[in-house]
């Protein structure tokens, strides 16, 4: 039996991932981590270990006792800071015995800014780019991106952070920053028109599984309402973005379509908060990583069940073993 750690287990994307691996037909020791020792995790893992913050001086040595104490097979980052520490020490984890659940170490470099994967995006000339600038002058900007327009962090994620400037006087409260931690971006297409495509990508430019979901965000930028639907017409540009960055394994892409143009918002370079909706409808991707990369078994398309899925707010009751029963 494979054991797996999946780190950030009281997150959305954390347990999301311990539950798809719940829903799998093989049977796995799970380990959930999460810094946190009064969350929902507990309730998806056979054993679960409080963790150090990601920034503790501790944190790598605790994580490779870790691996070694429960003999891991597997590590699988559930949020993002952990995915951008582990990728500094791929050799101490695989030496511990663990596989890191890792994509490509160039792509996550390069989403980490996302001003500079921008500029790779015009490099390579591709068509599903948005419109991008950090200059400091209003009026160049309004030229350029028309009003309103975006003022986006260039390290983040989800929705977080991000500023509709429709005049100069907001503007101006944020200008300083254009350049350092933020960049101005065109807004393209509606909310309604707003798609997360994962695919299991096979580190050669290629990929071997894909699912889309065309979603609402919740005000805290995670998918809150999704409907399967074709990924037919994302394919072309979900090709020339494997073409350019190679990924490996799960790897999510944010699209908008605006006047049937596909632009991309963002890269996500791991599996993504919508991982448990996928799972529903037969897309397994954590299931799918395990069997390519501890198995070595080659990924098909999966079946997919056509649906929607609607989260909510819910709770987990843990009981006192000593609780007394009247």
């Amino acid at each position: 039996m494979s054991t797996i750690l999946v780190s950030g287990a009281s997150g959305i994307v954390g347990y999301g991932i311990l539950r798809s691996l719940k829903a799998a037909k093989e049977h796995y020791n799970l380990i959930g981590t999460s810094i946190y020792n009064d969350s929902v995790a507990p309730a998806f893992c056979e054993n679960f270990v409080q963790a150090p913050m990601t920034t503790d001086p501790s944190y790598v040595d605790w994580l490779l006792a870790i691996v070694s104490k429960y003999k891991v097979d597997m590590v699988i980052p559930g949020i993002e800071i952990d995915m951008y520490k582990w990728v500094k020490h791929i050799k101490e984890i695989e030496q511990a015995g663990a596989i890191p659940l890792l994509n490509r170490v160039n792509l996550i470099q390069s989403c980490k800014d996302k001003w500079l994967f921008y500029e790779q995006l015009c490099k390579a000339k591709l068509s599903c780019r948005i419109k991008s600038s950090v200059s400091q002058d209003f009026d160049v900007l309004v030229n350029s991106l028309s009003l309103p327009f975006l003022l986006k962090p260039k390290q983040g994620f989800g929705a977080k952070g991000i500023e509709k400037i429709d005049n100069e006087s907001s503007f101006l409260i944020y200008r300083d920053e254009i350049g350092r931690s933020l960049l101005a971006q065109q807004i393209v297409g509606s909310d309604d028109e707003e798609y997360t495509t994962s695919a299991f990508c096979d580190g050669r430019g290629g990929y071997t599984g894909v699912l889309t979901l065309r979603r609402k965000l919740s005000k805290d930028g995670y998918t809150e309402k999704a409907e399967v639907t074709s990924s037919d017409q994302f394919v072309k540009t979900i090709s020339e973005l494997c073409h350019l960055f190679k990924p490996m394994g799960p790897t999510n892409f944010q699209f908008r379509v605006s006047n049937d143009e596909i632009k991309l918002l963002e890269i996500n370079p791991r599996i993504s908060s919508s991982t448990s909706i996928r799972t529903a409808f037969g897309y397994n991707e954590s299931e799918m990583a395990v069997n390519y990369f501890l198995k070595n078994e080659e990924q098909s398309q999966p079946i997919i069940k056509m649906g929607r899925a609607v989260r909510y707010t819910d709770e987990y009751i843990f009981y006192d073993d000593n609780s007394i029963h009247l």
